[in-house]
């Protein structure tokens, strides 16, 4: 069965400090896709990040882009194993250099927090329960 994937693209103005922050958090990058102006961080079997360089992202772009520090282009919401990892990852990203956001969302079955990469960009971390989803 085909398994399909998605390719998040996100514009960074520094591919580098990127490429160690996404590290930091514990993901990879994959060499064979990643080059001076672009970082593949693999983040499971069926998602990557792909993190370009401005001049990079605009090849693929008519539209101007977004300063992600200012407008809210996409929330990319990962899912964790516990509580406990949503905890952790935030945490990973904030000694990384990242922004944690102060919206925890916690529903007892489903909890949540987010923060935001070097970039700006907003990811958010999400347990729910698998009890509450079989319901």
């Amino acid at each position: 069965m085909y398994q399909q994937m998605i390719f998040v693209n996100l514009a960074t103005d520094d591919v580098a400090a990127s490429k160690r922050f996404f590290t930091e958090l514990g993901y990879t990058i994959n060499p064979q896709f990643s080059t001076d102006d672009c970082a593949c961080v693999v983040i499971s079997d069926t998602i990557v990040a792909m993190l370009l360089g401005r001049q990079r992202y605009a090849d693929f772009t008519k539209k101007e882009i977004a300063d992600s520090t200012k407008t809210s282009e996409v929330l990319i919401c990962l899912s964790a194993e516990s509580r406990e990892k949503v905890d952790e990852l935030v945490g990973k990203a904030v000694a990384a250099g990242g922004t944690a956001n102060d919206d925890v969302q916690d529903h007892g079955y489903m909890y949540g927090r987010s923060f935001d990469d070097l970039d700006g960009h907003s990811w958010e971390v999400m347990w729910m329960d698998p009890a509450a989803v079989q319901g």
